[in-house]
């Protein structure tokens, strides 16, 4: 049996007139970094589709861990969940695959901020919700998700900032960016650049894996010798530029500063380790509040059009204990 939706993100109220053939993300299978799997889709499951952009980074392993965690059968759903390799055109596909699937929700993680309008507009034709997670986007199509649910990106650059400002304020700093176009890379950069940016001497993108972030890192030794600091967008990155660092003889976090963002456990280590200087963090635990929000959707019940996860931040002060404790 078929449900038939009146959702708010198409009418400016949610509404759902009948639920009895829902389901959502994992029922009963985690799925494959490369392909997508389902988990069997029981007539009394919300069903959801997610599209996660990568594998890129140790964050986005313990967001797509947390996810799968979340939407289990035993909690009421059946996934569908495909990782895009980070590939705009790999998330294109697997949201129309959705849409042909039927599913009651989608959910996904956006690899660049533009490009969606099209899919968008034919997820909406469908009556099928979206719920944007960790990253937004920017489209012309008129209400085109239901909620979107992560961090404040622009928050975690000027937190960075600010500590640089107040320990730092004479720092020649190297920006080691993002994806080009992630919302992400997009908001860090804009908040981190308002405060500090006449301090930037250079830029390039490690595309948020640590191997290219190592080799921006490199080539950015060469490029500017007389640089102090890099404030890289993520954790991973973060870590390329330490061996980068250390190769060229150089000690990370002394001669070479690093400010960094996201808060997995080799980060902080490396903060622990006095090889970072400061980490603000970007917490990727939050299935279950995506769990939630999907159920409240399919329910009919009206939810907040964004959800902002609580973070924090860390000095050298860290303890190993805060550190094995840590989920991620």
């Amino acid at each position: 049996m078929s449900i038939k939706r009146k959702r708010s993100w198409l009418a400016g109220s949610v509404a759902a007139l009948a639920a009895l053939s829902l389901a959502a993300c994992s029922g009963g299978s985690s799925g494959s970094d490369d392909d997508s799997t389902s988990g069997g889709g029981s007539g009394d499951l919300i069903k959801v589709g997610f599209s996660q952009l990568g594998a890129e980074s140790g964050w986005r392993t313990a967001n797509t861990d947390s996810v799968k965690a979340a939407f289990t059968k035993e909690n009421g759903f059946d996934l569908t969940f495909v990782d895009a390799q980070q590939k705009q055109e790999n998330q294109i596909k697997a949201i129309r695959d959705f849409i042909d699937q039927g599913v009651d929700v989608i959910a996904f993680s956006p690899v660049v901020e533009t490009g969606w309008d099209q899919v968008l507009q034919e997820a909406k034709d469908a009556e099928i919700p979206v719920i944007l997670v960790d990253r937004t986007v920017k489209t012309t199509v008129d209400d085109p998700f239901a909620t979107y649910i992560g961090s404040d990106f622009e928050k975690e650059g000027d937190t960075a900032a600010q500590w640089v400002k107040t320990n730092s304020p004479d720092a020649k700093i190297f920006e080691l960016q993002g994806t080009l176009g992630a919302s992400a890379q997009v908001d860090r950069e804009k908040a981190f650049d308002a405060v500090m940016g006449d301090n930037i001497i250079g830029k390039a993108s490690g595309n948020f894996t640590r191997a290219e972030g190592k080799a921006a890192t490199e080539a950015a030794l060469q490029a500017y010798p007389d640089m102090t600091m890099i404030f890289s967008h993520n954790d991973d990155m973060a870590l390329g530029a330490i061996e980068a660092i250390e190769a060229a003889g150089k000690t990370p976090g002394k001669d070479i500063q690093i400010v960094s963002i996201d808060g997995v456990k080799d980060g902080l280590q490396a903060l622990h380790d006095k090889k970072i200087n400061y980490v603000v963090e970007c917490n990727p635990v939050y299935g279950d509040q995506i769990a939630d929000l999907a159920k409240k959707i399919v329910a009919g019940d009206t939810v907040e059009k964004k959800t902002i996860v609580t973070d924090q931040a860390f000095d050298q002060t860290i303890t190993q204990d805060t550190i094995d404790a840590r989920k991620y």
